[in-house]
This record gives structure tokens, C-alpha cells and sequence, in this order.
């Protein structure tokens, strides 16, 4: 969250790893709906509706590599 709670930026961790780009690529083709279903559920209580942002955390699969690499 930015300090004026204006903009949320997450990070989705995709399974498999193989459909990441095209999972995360639909969730930032569907983000205004997402804005607008999570402004109905939190409206009440804040008084800005944050602008979403979404990438792809691939630390996991970054990790999985550095033990591969050990392995050897």
C-alpha cells in the first residue's frame, strides 16, 4: 500500500508456474471489476478505493533454481 493507501500493489504466486503470465495477464484484463467488487465489500470504511496492481512473484520459482544449482 502506497502511504495515502491510493494504490495496492500485489504480487500473485502462480501453480502451476507454467500458466503464471496468462493467470496474471487475466487478472489485470479483469481489474476493474476486482476494484469494483472490493469497493462494495471495504466502501464504508475507506474513504479512497486503492488503484490495483498486480505482477507476478516468481520468487519461488528463482529460489527452486538456486537449490538445483547447490545440488550439483
Amino acid at each position: 500500500m502506497s502511504p495515502d493507501l491510493g494504490v495496492c500493489t500485489a504480487y500473485l504466486s502462480v501453480f502451476p508456474s507454467e500458466k503464471a503470465e496468462e493467470t496474471v495477464h487475466n487478472v489485470n484484463e479483469n481489474m476493474k471489476t476486482i476494484r469494483f467488487e472490493l469497493g462494495k465489500r471495504i466502501g464504508k470504511q475507506v474513504r479512497i478505493i486503492p488503484e490495483l496492481r498486480f505482477f507476478l512473484d516468481d520468487s519461488l520459482d528463482y529460489i527452486e533454481r538456486i537449490d538445483e544449482l547447490l545440488k550439483k
